[in-house]
């Protein structure tokens, strides 16, 4: 049932009441309608009230897989996460790779350090050819099509 007009509904355990619009897929709690919804005319026509339970149970991790969305009675329900879009998919490649060329590059300057000080163990010259030869191929993966070179062991 939408919500029309100044109404009271029942009080929740944290002391509000929430609703809950399909249209915006968010969560409006009754006690800003009157101060901030209604001055801004941004309460939505479709607000349906929530119980405690509804709305408590949104409010956490969703399942695997899943989001909110609305249901077929304009409750909010969990709906399956629609796949990443390839500009999605783009986006998170390009911060994976600047991720990975961040600890590539802290991982090789006190190796660098070690060698131009003459300090360098054999081990930490090893180390530094590996991790600058991961960071030379990470350097070559493009985004948009990662293959993701293996990460050194030491």
């Amino acid at each position: 049932m939408a919500y029309s007009g100044w109404q009271r509904g029942s009080k929740m355990n944290d002391g509000n009441t929430y609703f809950y619009s399909a249209k915006t897929n968010g969560f409006y709690p009754l006690a800003l309608k009157h101060d901030v919804y209604d001055p801004s005319g941004t309460w939505p026509d479709d607000a349906v009230e929530l119980t405690y339970e509804e709305y408590s149970k949104y409010l956490g991790q969703p399942p695997e897989g899943k989001t909110v969305g609305a249901g077929e009675d304009g409750h909010p329900s969990w709906v399956d996460m629609p796949p990443p879009s390839k500009e999605d998919l783009l986006l998170q490649a390009i911060d994976k790779k600047s991720s990975l060329m961040a600890v590539a590059s802290a991982k090789i300057a006190p190796l660098q350090d070690a060698v131009d000080l003459d300090m360098a163990t054999p081990q930490e010259v090893a180390a530094l050819k590996a991790w600058k030869q991961y960071r030379v191929l990470l350097n070559r993966v493009d985004p948009a099509a990662p293959q993701w070179p293996e990460v050194p062991k030491s």
